[in-house]
């Protein structure tokens, strides 16, 4: 069941499974005689007998004392009746409640019993034969008188606790004693002390080397007329733990001197230790490879680190994650002195071993085929849980990963541990894709997991960088054509080059920067196209010729981080040597001059005409323009009966030689005299034929609330709430361009169950401009007519699809 429990001398362990009690909020009470829920918190605890604790990972144990502040004594047996709450939510609401009733025998009680538990120090001891005190503020080694029999008899009562420090003296009566913490009590038979470890009476004592922390105190009680007195001194090993050799040495010192003033000859009785509050035979003991050894002045137990009865826990140090091993001890030494008769001091001792770091494995698991990243992370003990996971800054709860596109998931073991498993498809946004070779994408995962361990929450992350090598890569294509003046290159981006680059030598080609050179850059995220004039900077002239000028243009796609080259283009066109020389009608010529590839020495600042005097005026890296008039500039004339021909040459020199390095001879020739007859005749324009082209439309989808289309529904108003098969009226509108001799042509339109249109699953509505024959519910078109709103009909399309849901086998799918 959830709740068992099982004594151990005088003391009480009731266990609260973690499988029943995982995941919630728990308060504790004890439930006195009367019937009175006594709410637990640590202060009682320490002052009444009782401790709550964890042990093997999320188990919760109870302890409870004999004499505890609420149990009931029947003669050899006592009873401890606690109360559990149970609740999902901190504030305890719609709490479960459990009651546990348990007890247990235990006799007969020893003179004087010591009980170390790790939140309170106890001590009882048996009410004897009445005995008059001269001074109750006395030493116990001072004599004590017998009082009566009549004395003994009479009803008792505690009066007074004196703490015995090395300075003073400081007594107590019960009422000030309990509310500074203390636990006081008297039974038919004994006389109870209780401090918490936190005490400001506890002092700190060597032994052997081993520190306890002990309190010397009397207790006065009055018993009809007489006062009596008894020793109440207590004390507790705090430390007296090594680690050797991968082993737990636990020495705890035989008869304390605190604890055996006045006493002389002593004798071991018994030493008995366990786990757990289980005692444990010798034969148990060896099969766990325990050591318990008996030596003249002290006790010392050999736990093997790792040893059955003990555990290992989860632990974090500066933000790191290790692991310690955890063990319960118990210890129960009896003995007899001349004083007391017989002592039992039983002390309970949590160990941990030191920090230790542990490393943890991750493991690349992706599914090329089914395009899934997949990474498991472990192994961990069963105290730890995945709570969220980070990338680029967002923190997703667990809960809330499938949201996002993960899927989480334990993977248990036989012994208890566990690993964690992380799911994301290829094409989830948050999975990083580059290019790493001329068919090859890296897709890498990067995340960090967050960890919290229980019961302390301490926390801790795991960064997770996951890199998956896989044969899909679509380089760049390009096809490029030139008209009259310009190169023009159409880039088709494949699936790697999203965030490349383009650059003209090493010029970025910015769209800014386009415009302001009169270049054209169009990006739809699929293709680029570009267009440069033939006579621009970044063009190369490669041959001149009376046939043509053979020019390309060079284009590189860069990586959008290093810079590095992916991708070369290029295109080679001849153009029209007309192109570089304008003869005007009014005798005057505008004359471009180019640079070929190849003659890097040029500098065309220094070309001029025949009479050097006439420079360009206008220079670029590649080109220099000529404007002047053909009568001046060293132009000479040739005529005949018909035409006149104007000369010159763009010549360059270097500097202090008169022999031409470089020479481009132009010629104009206008006609002398000349008659043309002109024909002409009235034809209609051919219709306008459909031509496919690059570019982009301005579209907009609306959604409207009936069949009128008169209106639709509003940002404020989504997400809009349908019922299976209710009808949805869809509007699509060409926004532009504007031409009239437009009409708008739906060709495909799908469903997805995220706002996501590449995300799957979908489910087409229009195939190739024609409704899905698979639908249940067929799509239905709407004819869109002239109206106020509707200028342009054929720039609108509208249809009408019945509202429907994704579902897997019999599962609704949800985003």
């Amino acid at each position: 069941g959830p709740i068992s429990s099982e004594c151990s001398g005088n003391l009480l362990c009731i266990t609260l499974r973690a499988e029943y009690f995982e995941d919630k909020y728990l308060s504790f009470s004890v439930v006195d005689q009367s019937g009175i829920a006594w709410e637990l918190d640590d202060t009682m605890a320490s002052q009444c007998g009782y401790r709550v604790t964890y042990s093997k990972w999320s188990n919760i144990e109870f302890h409870a004392s004999a004499l505890s502040c609420h149990s009931h004594l029947e003669e050899d047996v006592f009873i401890v009746t606690i109360q559990i709450k149970a609740s999902y939510t901190p504030d305890m609401k719609n709490s479960t409640t459990h009651l546990k009733s348990a007890s247990c025998h235990y006799g007969p009680w020893s003179p004087r019993e010591l009980v170390c538990e790790s939140n309170y120090m106890e001590v009882s001891v048996r009410r004897a034969v009445p005995q008059t005190v001269e001074d109750f503020l006395q030493d116990e080694a001072e004599d004590r008188t017998l009082a009566s029999q009549e004395a003994k008899a009479s009803e008792a009562s505690i009066w007074q606790i004196v703490f015995h420090q090395p300075e003073e003296k400081k007594a107590l009566l019960v009422s000030d004693a309990w509310r500074a913490g203390y636990g006081l009590n008297i039974t038919d038979t004994r006389v109870l002390l209780r401090v918490p470890y936190t005490d400001e009476q506890i002092q700190l004592v060597k032994d052997q080397g081993i520190t306890f922390s002990a309190v010397r105190s009397s207790i006065l009680y009055k018993q009809g007329w007489v006062i009596l007195m008894v020793d109440a001194a207590v004390a507790c090993p705090v430390d007296g733990v090594d680690y050797v050799n991968k082993t737990i040495i636990w020495t705890v010192p035989k008869y304390t001197q605190l604890l055996s003033a006045g006493a002389t000859r002593f004798k071991d009785v018994c030493v008995e230790a366990g786990v757990d509050l289980h005692k444990l035979s010798a034969k148990e003991m060896a099969a766990r490879k325990y050591v318990l050894l008996n030596d003249l002045n002290s006790i010392t137990m050999k736990i093997p680190i790792g040893a059955d009865g003990g555990y290992y826990k989860t632990s974090v140090s500066s933000g790191r994650c290790g692991a310690k091993y955890a063990i319960n001890l118990f210890l129960e030494h009896q003995w007899k002195d001349s004083k007391w008769g017989l002592t039992k001091h039983t002390i309970i001792k949590e160990i941990e071993t030191p920090f230790e770091q542990v490393e943890f494995t991750i493991t690349n698991n992706s599914n090329l085929s089914a395009r899934l990243m997949n990474v498991t992370v472990g192994m961990f003990l069963p105290d730890v849980e995945l709570v969220n996971l980070s990338t680029e800054g967002a923190i997703i709860a667990v809960p809330d990963a499938a949201q996002h596109g993960y899927l989480t998931y334990e993977i248990r073991d036989a012994n208890g541990s566990k690993a964690y498993g992380i799911q994301v498809p290829f094409d989830a946004p948050s999975i990083k894709k580059e290019y790493v070779s001329p068919d090859i994408r890296a897709y890498t995962l990067n995340i960090t997991l967050a960890f919290v361990t229980h019961p302390r929450s301490e926390t801790f992350t795991i960064p997770v960088v996951i890199v998956s090598a896989v044969k899909d890569a679509v380089l760049p294509s390009a096809r490029g054509f030139c008209d009259e003046r310009n190169f023009h290159l159409i880039i088709t981006r494949g699936n790697v080059a999203q965030n490349w680059l383009p650059f003209i030598s090493d010029w970025h080609m910015t769209p800014e920067a386009a415009q302001k050179h009169n270049y054209s850059l169009r990006n739809n995220g699929t293709h680029l196209a570009v267009s440069v004039p033939f006579l621009s900077s970044h063009v190369n002239y490669e041959d001149f010729h009376t046939s043509g000028i053979k020019a390309s243009l060079h284009l590189t796609l860069k990586d959008g981080i290093t810079l590095a080259n992916r991708r070369d283009f290029s295109i080679s066109c001849r153009f029209s040597p007309s192109e570089l020389i304008q003869c005007l009608p009014n005798r005057s010529v505008v004359i471009t001059a180019i640079k070929l590839a190849g003659v890097a020495e040029l500098d065309t600042s220094w070309l001029v005409l025949r009479d050097r005097r006439c420079k360009p005026s206008l220079v670029t890296e590649k080109t220099a323009t000529f404007s002047f008039n053909l009568n001046t500039c060293g132009t000479s004339r040739k005529f005949n009966s018909t035409v006149m021909a104007y000369e010159n040459d763009v010549l360059y020199y270097r500097p202090g030689i008169d022999i031409p390095v470089y020479q481009l001879k132009f010629v104009c020739w206008y006609t002398i005299k000349q008659t043309i007859d002109v024909q002409y005749e009235s034809k209609k324009n051919p219709p306008p034929s459909i031509k496919p082209e690059f570019g982009s439309l301005g579209l907009s989808l609306k959604l409207f609330k009936d069949k009128s289309y008169l209106e639709h529904y509003q940002e404020s108003e989504y997400p809009v709430v349908k019922y299976l098969r209710e009808a949805l009226y869809f509007e699509v509108e060409l926004l532009q361009p504007k031409d009239e001799r437009l009409e708008l042509n739906l060709d495909n339109c799908w469903a997805t169950n995220s706002r996501s249109q590449e995300s799957l699953p979908q489910w087409p509505i229009l195939i190739h401009g024609c409704v899905n024959s698979q639908d249940s519910y067929r799509t239905v078109f709407h004819e869109v007519n002239y109206s106020l709103r509707v200028k342009s009909p054929q720039h609108l399309k509208r249809f009408e699809v019945k509202m429907f849901t994704f579902i897997q086998g019999t599962t609704l799918l949800q985003e």
